[in-house]
């Protein structure tokens, strides 16, 4: 978090503050992006020995999206100043539907629309051949299940990244603030990843807790299109305790359970 110290000292501590709470927002949400990942690993059968490798290039497509939708976001608030309305709507209404979900959507990766498209278009290998994406054999190119793995994780870190970029751009439309947030969350993925892998079933009051948090950027970004704007520091603080609330309530309910590890 040096970084913070960074802006603190070229924007101040507005800015400090609102890198501070849009670097929690996503790191929030990227535990969220943990299970789903554990769940894909599981569904393709990955091996443990190739996730890393997986997970590098994952993160890799996440910084180049999330740059290209903070862009678009900032963009588009900054050309039309009602669109802070048809955001703040969007995170209420996904707020609101995690609530319904909770932890149920575990879909099948080979379900996945952008795998089933892939398939069509390159042939694959049966297993996989060790950390390589595309092998040649017999004079032919074929793809493996790691490149199907990486697929469905980049699609699914996508509506991901739909769902956090208006989060953080309701809290800062700086450019600069809200992409160096994320990717300074983004690239602690992995670690996070192998960190929580085993804990996954613990978590069972993780997602009220972020259905709670988009609801109230949500709500945040429409107050802002009337002129109203919420201290940072007050919002900072609200997050932070909504998410530590729900991943103590969490682990204690789940104390006496084994992990899934």
């Amino acid at each position: 978090m040096a970084f913070g110290g960074f802006v603190w000292f070229v924007g101040g501590p507005d800015a400090a503050g609102r890198y501070l709470t849009a670097y929690l927002v996503e790191k929030s949400l990227s535990i969220d992006n943990v299970f789903v990942f554990a769940v894909i690993f599981s569904g393709l059968a990955v091996p443990e020995r190739y996730r890393y490798h997986v997970l590098f290039w994952g993160v890799i497509g996440a910084l180049v999206f999330r740059f290209l939708f903070i862009l678009a976001g900032s963009a588009l608030i900054s050309a039309f100043s009602w669109v802070v309305y048809v955001f703040g709507a969007f995170l209420v209404f996904t707020g609101i539907r995690l609530l319904r979900s909770g932890n149920d959507e575990e879909a099948d990766p080979q379900d996945n629309r952008a795998l089933k498209l892939l398939r069509r278009v390159l042939p694959f290998t049966e297993d996989y051949r060790g950390d390589h994406f595309f092998v040649n054999e017999n004079g032919k190119r074929y793809a493996t299940p790691l490149l199907a793995a990486l697929v469905v994780i980049e699609a699914s870190d996508v509506i991901f990244a739909i769902d956090s970029v208006p989060a953080v751009l309701s809290l800062t439309q700086t450019t600069f603030v809200a992409y160096s947030a994320m990717a300074f969350a983004v690239l602690g993925l992995r670690a996070l990843y192998f960190a929580l892998e085993g804990l996954v079933d613990r978590f069972v009051y993780l997602h009220y807790g972020l259905a709670a948090i988009l609801i109230f950027l949500g709500a945040e970004f429409v107050l802002q299109g009337f002129g109203i704007h919420v201290p940072i520091y007050a919002s900072l603080a609200i997050i932070a305790a909504v998410i530590t609330t729900s991943i103590v309530l969490s682990l204690k309910a789940t104390s006496g359970e084994k992990t899934s590890g």
